[in-house]
């Protein structure tokens, strides 16, 4: 059915949720507002953005080892009482993203982090692949910039899917533990490792340093 934006607008004074998470929850509740509302504060999201605003400064710093010892994380996630962070809960919340981050292997958190320059090496490449389709430039870079929404779900955790439940965002996730404890949530920031990643790039950057001081021998 189709939802209109007043009916959306409705919904976020009324709920304090944002406009997507509104939509959504309309349409999950065919148009009607009161379940829609109801929807949202099952989902955590209701109020979600009045507490964008505040200061998470506690929580806690977790990690996970997996495939014994073959990949490892580090993750920082943050809450604002001491109380929440050493719930139960919120250190099973900590657990989840470790898994997260160790199965899908994301390089960034959220995709205002993505650098410049990745984004238009992505946008460049989605052109390139549709050179042959014969659309005019401004077309085939409107549809490239469409296509980044599938390399943020690949590469920004908070906008993959959750690998225990595939329909969930990781930020819906996270939207929903933070409506159940009543305290913003922050993935601050994380770091993955994987055993000898790197070591091959590094032997090849060896043996090119190698064979770049041989034949500037040869040449001398």
């Amino acid at each position: 059915m189709s939802i209109s934006a007043k009916d959306v607008q409705e919904l976020r004074q009324i709920s304090g949720a944002g406009m997507m998470d509104c939509k959504k929850a309309l349409n999950e509740c065919d148009g009607d507002i009161e379940k829609a509302k109801t929807w949202l504060r099952e989902k955590g999201m209701a109020s979600a953005a009045k507490r964008s605003g505040r200061i998470a400064a506690e929580g806690a710093v977790s990690s996970y080892i997996h495939m014994g010892g073959k990949i490892g994380v580090l993750v920082e996630v943050n809450c604002e009482t001491d109380f929440v962070a050493k719930g139960e809960k919120f250190q099973d919340l900590c657990k989840e993203i470790c898994l997260q981050i160790c199965s899908a292997a994301p390089r960034w958190i959220r995709r205002e982090e993505v650098p410049a320059d990745v984004i238009e090496e992505e946008k460049q490449i989605a052109i390139k692949q549709m050179e042959d389709s014969g659309k005019p430039p401004e077309i085939l870079a409107k549809i490239a910039e469409g296509k980044l929404g599938k390399f943020y779900e690949e590469n920004c955790l908070l906008e993959q899917p959750f690998v225990k439940e595939p329909k969930t965002k990781v930020e819906d996730l996270i939207k929903a533990f933070s409506g159940t404890v009543g305290e913003k949530i922050d993935v601050r920031r994380f770091e993955r490792y994987q055993l000898g990643e790197g070591i091959e790039k590094r032997q090849d950057d060896f043996v090119a340093e190698v064979a770049q001081a041989v034949a500037d021998a040869q040449g001398n």
